[in-house]
């Protein structure tokens, strides 16, 4: 796909907006508008990708919010794992990166995957 322009992004912002009301799950994929959305949300994505990218969550960042979904405390994690609740402090906070071995019970208690515990 060649380089999509910004004028190119706002028509099928545009669009979309008009075919969205066209589209729902009963409608079958060869319908015209079904396929004028889908050719029009891969401009939006191919755009989003280039300019607005989203970074990886840190670290930090992932502690953060898998204890706010879990409602759990950093207390309540320091205790489970078996570390200080100063030491998990430090890890929400940056200042320092969990070992391997704790990283893999954070993954465990807190449901984060691996993959996105190293970044990946």
């Amino acid at each position: 796909m060649s380089k999509i322009t910004k004028e190119q992004y706002e028509f099928a912002l545009t669009r979309i907006e008009e075919l969205l009301p066209m589209v729902d799950d009963n409608t079958p994929a060869n319908d015209r508008h079904a396929i004028e959305l889908t050719m029009m949300s891969d401009v939006v994505i191919g755009y989003e990708k280039e300019h607005f990218p989203i970074a990886k969550p840190t670290v930090a960042q992932l502690i953060q919010l898998s204890l706010e979904e879990k409602q759990m405390s950093q207390k309540q994690l320091a205790t489970e794992i078996g570390v200080s609740t100063s030491r998990i402090n430090d890890y929400v906070s940056g200042r320092a990166e969990p070992t391997l071995k704790i990283a893999r019970l954070l993954c465990t208690t807190l449901g984060i995957t691996p993959a996105a515990m190293l970044g990946c």
